[in-house]
């Protein structure tokens, strides 16, 4: 059985058919939802856990109020992320990884932390290219 990730995944074979680059493919949507800088912030965090709006913002930091509710209306209406309204006063809302999101959050979880074991890497090279 071939890796997620793997260099025959389903997203290799997409790509080698075209469809994730043809611009009028529905799946480009969900790709600007989930790797935009803050669908990614919004996985992480919610993979450690459900969150409440207001503790999701302290959390992501700069992110605006605007940002963060459209980011998650659009990853609700993705299927990846979940709702939950709760009857008490004043009234409270929690937000949490569907079962696809939470499969996404971990792929997105493996991109961070390859971001950061190479950051020094990236940020000795961009000194590099700054000085030459």
């Amino acid at each position: 059985m071939n890796s997620p990730t793997g260099p025959k995944s389903a997203l290799a074979r997409q790509m080698q058919r075209g469809e994730l680059l043809d611009a009028n493919c529905p799946s480009r949507e969900v790709l600007k939802h989930l790797t935009s800088r803050w669908g990614v912030l919004v996985l992480i965090a919610l993979a450690q856990g459900t969150h409440r709006f207001s503790e999701l913002r302290r959390k992501i930091g700069g992110v605006s109020e605007k940002m963060l509710a459209q980011t998650l209306a659009c990853l609700e209406n993705d299927g990846l992320v979940v709702r939950k309204s709760l009857p008490v006063m004043p009234p409270h809302v929690e937000y949490s990884l569907s079962e696809l999101g939470l499969e996404v959050g971990g792929i997105v979880e493996d991109l961070a932390d390859w971001i950061e074991t190479h950051l020094p890497l990236i940020m000795q090279t961009r000194r590099e290219k700054a000085e030459a």
